[in-house]
């Protein structure tokens, strides 16, 4: 019960987010917050950081992704340690929010800018960071030793 709310939860604030960001913003539109933390509307055709932007449709990449999110349901399903299953279920949050944002408005919504000077990192969303979060507690299972393995 309590993964089905967390779940909901955020799925929800990253829908939400993208929502208001697209609804309160102009196209490229750049709100400053200090010098190194910017909002801003970008609407991103392709995948991580735009790459295959405007070379594939976007139900391609949306199947693409389902599939990807299959692999990792069953990924979690096999594994046996709790980091590892954690993981899995936060990048499936972040993969499963990218997708219904793409098959809303056939892009996703990025709206995150860190930068330092003139160096920018690609924009991108709270789904994004989960599946962030969720990458570095799997790399961080990977490097755990269970107590049953000492």
């Amino acid at each position: 019960m309590i993964k089905i709310l967390i779940f909901c939860l955020f799925i929800s604030f990253d829908l939400i987010s993208k929502f208001l960001i697209k609804n309160y913003l102009e196209l490229n539109q750049t709100i400053k917050f200090n010098s190194f933390f910017d909002l801003v509307y970008i609407q991103n055709y392709g995948v991580s950081f735009g790459l295959f932007s405007g070379t594939v449709s976007h139900w391609f990449l949306i199947t693409v992704a389902l599939l990807v999110v299959l692999l990792i349901i069953y990924l979690m399903f096999i594994s046996n340690k709790k980091l590892e299953k954690q993981a899995y279920f936060i990048i499936i949050i972040g993969a499963i929010a990218n997708i219904l944002d793409r098959t809303i408005n056939t892009y996703v919504v990025d709206f995150i800018s860190i930068h330092y000077n003139n160096f920018y990192w690609p924009a991108f969303n709270l789904a994004d960071i989960y599946i962030t979060i969720g990458i570095i507690m799997l790399i961080m299972s990977f490097f755990k030793v269970s107590k049953e393995n000492k």
